[in-house]
């Protein structure tokens, strides 16, 4: 087990001082030390501030980039590895979108700074207007880093609650600080079912590792919660893939019995290890279940390979325990309208499931045969984001 990302989330305004951001990377660099100290490895150290709207108004981009080049500077000096500062909340029909054409810039003249775009909500609606601005995003920030790697900094948020751990959707609301994390547990799930008899035995088995795993963070959480009187916000215990070992979630559902990750079986997996996780005892974060990240899996990264995946299984995946659409390579040519009509379905299951879920979507310019690459389908829904700016959710008004 690992934990993926700690992120303490910021109070800010603007203009803001240092003493917000040392703060933080005080918190951040103790509590690395004493879970390395216990055995467990840190990854990412982040901070989330409000959306970046909240705290500037609406910038010019001359304004954004000095925010960003700011907390970019001082995250360097705090030894903090990343900041998300928040997505382009647009969940309104009045939301304003401009400042989503702002991102490809931002993205490109940094390197620690994430955002996004809110563009669905189970209480409001989906903003079909603001899915198309992100594709056509998703397609510049494609073309225009290496191997449109920047777009692992953007990602699409869809019923996505404040205070997810998970530095590419994190946000801060309220005017406290607070911390919360998320761990990398797939090795756990794969060492719990490896010799259980059936799903019973497994189930009980996850459940007990799980929760194991969970006190023993908690026990450090406790202590730094009372060293640095700053709020615990708890754990995303989504069973997420160390990048690249074989021990991934994958790995975990064929030793569950299914033959190959993706073939006839996976569903039904996928739904019974998020389900498990979801029934411990422990503090979650809104999100916990399965994460899987196309690109970070050995299992899911071959199955891609070998044409036995597709984004329509991913979509199926996310409407039973998945998080959503995470690291998933496409072609590099793909259309931003297509890339738009991926980002409906997700949110569909997002307001209809009312549950968070993301994406996070890599079109890969001049991908080489046999590149991990979905397919996607040749077709999808410019008539419908021609047509239509939003489609609320609350009841329509009868007219008199």
């Amino acid at each position: 087990m690992k934990i993926r990302n700690l992120t303490q989330f910021v109070p800010l305004n603007w203009p803001f001082d240092e003493g917000s951001v040392a703060s933080a990377g005080r918190l951040l660099t103790d509590a690395r030390h004493r879970f390395t100290q216990a055995g467990i490895e840190v990854g990412t150290l982040g901070i989330a501030t409000p959306p970046f709207l909240d705290v500037l108004g609406f910038p010019e981009p001359a304004l954004l980039l000095e925010f960003a080049h700011r907390l970019e500077t001082l995250a360097v000096k705090h030894r903090i590895d990343a900041v998300s500062i928040g997505p382009v909340v647009a969940t309104t029909p009045l939301s304003l979108l401009l400042s989503i054409h702002a991102l490809p810039q931002l993205i490109t003249q940094t390197q620690k700074i994430y955002s996004g775009v809110l563009f669905a909500s189970a209480r409001s609606g989906i903003n079909l207007a603001a899915a198309r601005d992100i594709g056509q995003v998703i397609r510049q920030v494609a073309q225009a880093t290496p191997g449109g790697r920047g777009n692992l900094r953007l990602a699409a948020l869809a019923n996505v609650p404040p205070h997810s751990p998970y530095i590419a959707t994190a946000y801060q609301q309220g005017s406290r600080p607070c911390f919360a994390l998320a761990v990398e547990a797939a090795d756990v799930a794969c060492d719990a079912v490896a010799s259980a008899r059936n799903l019973a035995e497994a189930k009980i088995r996850l459940v007990e590792a799980v929760e194991s795993a969970a006190n023993y963070i908690l026990e450090i959480v406790d202590d730094l919660v009372d060293d640095h009187q700053v709020e615990f916000r708890g754990i995303d215990f989504s069973l997420t893939p160390h990048f690249g070992r074989k021990d991934g979630l994958g790995a975990a559902i064929e030793k569950l019995g299914v033959d190959k990750f993706g073939g006839s079986g996976t569903l039904f997996t996928v739904m019974f290890l998020a389900q498990a996780v979801q029934q411990t005892a422990i503090p979650h974060q809104h999100i916990s279940g399965v994460r899987l990240p196309v690109l970070d899996d050995p299992a899911i990264t071959q199955s891609a390979a070998e044409g036995r995946l597709s984004v329509s299984d991913l979509l199926q995946y996310a409407a039973v325990g998945s998080t959503g659409l995470d690291m998933v390579p496409l072609p590099g040519d793909t259309p931003a309208d297509t890339i738009a009509s991926i980002l409906l379905d997700m949110a569909a299951l997002a307001v209809a499931g009312n549950r968070p879920l993301s994406a996070r979507l890599l079109p890969i310019p001049n991908a080489a045969p046999g590149d991990p690459v979905l397919p996607v389908p040749d077709s999808g829904a410019s008539k419908l984001l021609d047509r239509n700016s939003f489609l609320s959710l609350l009841r329509p008004r009868r007219k008199n």
